[in-house]
């Protein structure tokens, strides 16, 4: 229901920096209720898990089109969206 996870990089610095903690929700409730602005825990195929701020919900809420802070960021711009699938949680707690 909740997790906690250790930021480990600066993509969305300075407000989530490496080594502050985020809990995340996996109730699907509020999975599915995931908008623009939002910021998601979820697991890429080549990179791991990764933590992104949700920039545009895509199709029916099913994939997410996701960007970093930092232009340099790998995001969506690199990898395209993110499916529904590959969702750890959503962010409902920042612990710096």
């Amino acid at each position: 229901m909740f997790r906690p996870i250790k930021v480990t990089d600066s993509s969305l610095s300075p407000e989530y920096r490496e080594g502050d903690y985020v809990v995340i929700t996996t109730i699907p409730f509020f999975l599915r209720r995931i908008r623009a602005g939002d910021v998601i825990v979820f697991r890429h195929p080549s990179y791991g898990i990764m933590i992104k701020r949700v920039e545009r919900v895509l199709g029916a809420g099913d994939q997410f089109f996701v960007v970093g802070e930092h232009p340099y960021s790998v995001d969506s711009r690199q990898f395209g969206p993110v499916s529904k699938e590959a969702l750890l949680g959503k962010v409902i707690w920042h612990i710096t």
